[in-house]
């Protein structure tokens, strides 16, 4: 893929417009495109960044080297208006270049990056509420083009909002096959890390745009261990990564729906030490002008993820959301966005990490809504090509993702400041926001009542019910994905210091079928 997007006109000696200039949507992507010395290693021997200023805000952006003399400076504007930008380089012809840029509102569907929003959970910078349900397709963009574009087909299809994978090739079990394209030029065992290849980096940013169409975010993984020295991309020196990661950034941040995760499994990487993933995680956050997301994916052991970088834990565990009480934990700990990255997948490799029945697997993501916390979603189904969605991606298989499309609806449905756990500390199964709106999720118990009481929320979130307040009641079997209206409405009075209940003493009747929730809405005034 060329450089994207519109090349910026330039003032002349004078300082006049030779033309008028070009407009670009709010959290779009304006790119400048300049022509520069090819002889050498430009990218390394060439310096280019720009300085975006509105007034008195100052936006400083890296520009890389896309090969055969162009060089790019991409710009995602943050705010609407005239913004003026200039370069600054260590060659001549690429240096003090100027020109404007016209920002116009963002176009229908377009709400800017995904932020941190209410501590715990995630708004787009338009404030529309984002709440990841997503899916992990590790090495997708190394698989021929056939099934890269199947696999962009399944996702147009899916319940899914952000994916997961890596910009590295994978080498694993399932996954051997050489990619087409590297990130560097040369061959297995010969790559020169000094030379980065513009064809695999045009393909990834035609990948990432093409999900954004589709309204996904990129979680995009920067480093993983599943290379062992065949490749050399998970050994390289501090200089090698250093540089490596900021080109990446200085090509992907102006990409609205780019997330980081500096590393898959980071404590499987044996030649890094936590003082690498330091340096590394600054450096992404230093170099990022937009502020993306960043995390860093575990396999046995946590890194520090009270890290004022670490915008979001990124967790593998599956146990912990086995049960919302345990789910809640890693949050109480962190004080940021939790998201269960990887909880096991739904399949029947010969692996634990690999044969969770569907029924698990969207039991344990109710188990993180109600805790306030987030799952993504996994397939390892064995097939005679080798193609598994884990990592190829392809075609879903699994029975999950329609139940998962039912969570996602649910949850779009809840209150815009998102689910919140009720209390933790006794009754792990209530989420939701007191006194207005209540989640309960039953779990695999299967009963045939459920008697009506909403507890006071001790952490203060929202406020408790009082006597007299009314309630609808709404069954939600989340493997059938069914809503029943439960007749009539509950109208509640103090039980004791823990409790409201039905002032009558009356239950909810239930099927007596596992995997039910209760959506409460209380009846306005």
């Amino acid at each position: 893929m060329e450089c994207l997007m519109v090349v910026a006109f330039l003032l002349g000696q004078n300082g006049t417009a030779a033309e008028m200039p070009p407009t670009v949507e709010q959290w779009g992507m304006h790119e400048i495109v300049l022509s520069g010395p090819q002889s050498g290693n430009p990218f390394v021997e060439v310096r280019l960044h720009a300085r975006f200023q509105q007034g008195y805000e100052v936006v400083e952006v890296g520009g890389f080297y896309d090969g055969e003399g162009r060089y790019c400076v991409r710009f995602m504007p943050p705010r609407t208006g005239r913004w003026q930008w200039r370069t600054e380089s260590n060659r001549p012809e690429l240096d003090g270049r100027a020109g404007e840029l016209l920002v116009t509102p963002p176009a229908a569907g377009n709400h800017g990056p995904v932020r941190v929003a209410h501590r715990y959970h995630f708004a787009y910078a338009d404030g529309t509420p984002y709440r990841p349900v997503g899916t992990t397709v590790y090495a997708w963009i190394h698989q021929p083009e056939g099934l890269q574009r199947q696999t962009l087909e399944t996702l147009a299809r899916s319940p899914f909002n952000k994916v997961r994978f890596c910009i590295f090739p994978k080498r694993y079990a399932w996954n051997t096959n050489e990619p087409d394209l590297y990130p560097f030029e040369g061959r297995p065992g010969a790559f020169d890390t000094t030379r980065f290849h513009p064809p695999f980096f045009r393909r990834l940013e035609q990948r990432i745009l093409e999900l954004q169409k589709l309204g996904i975010e990129a979680d995009v993984i920067l480093f993983h261990p599943y290379d062992e020295g065949h490749w050399g991309f998970d050994r390289m020196t501090p200089l090698e990564d250093d540089r490596y990661v900021r080109y990446v950034v200085a090509r992907l941040a102006a990409f609205r729906n780019v997330w980081w995760s500096l590393a898959n499994e980071f404590d499987f990487m044996t030649q890094k030490r936590d003082e690498d993933w330091e340096r590394i995680g600054q450096l992404v956050a230093r170099s990022d002008p937009y502020g993306h997301l960043l995390s860093i994916h575990n396999g046995k052991r946590l890194f520090n993820q009270t890290r004022p970088w670490l915008t979001h834990a990124s967790i593998q565990n599956g146990s912990a959301v086995e049960t919302a009480a345990a789910a809640v934990l890693y949050r109480d700990a962190f004080e940021k966005p939790v998201v269960y990255d990887e909880i096991k997948y739904e399949g029947n490799l010969p692996r634990r990490w690999g044969n969770l029945s569907a029924e698990e697997l969207v039991h344990r993501f109710w188990n993180a809504t109600v805790a306030g916390t987030y799952a993504t979603h996994g397939e390892t189904y064995l097939s005679p090509d080798d193609v598994i969605w884990w990592s190829k991606g392809g075609v879903l298989k699994g029975q999950s993702p329609p139940r998962l499309a039912f969570l996602r609806r649910i949850l779009e449905e809840a209150p815009p400041e998102s689910i919140e756990p009720v209390d933790k500390w006794q009754n792990p199964e209530y989420g939701g926001r007191p006194p207005d709106f209540y989640l309960v999720y039953l779990g695999k118990a299967a009963p045939r009542a459920w008697p009506f009481r909403l507890p006071r929320p001790p952490q203060g979130i929202g406020g408790p019910p009082a006597d007299g307040m009314r309630y609808q009641v709404e069954i939600l079997d989340t493997w059938n994905m069914t809503v029943t209206p439960v007749p009539g409405t509950f109208t509640i009075t103090r039980q004791d210091d823990y409790f409201h209940a039905d002032r009558q003493g009356r239950a909810v009747e239930l099927p007596g079928r596992p995997y039910l929730a209760l959506r409460i809405r209380r009846v306005p005034e």
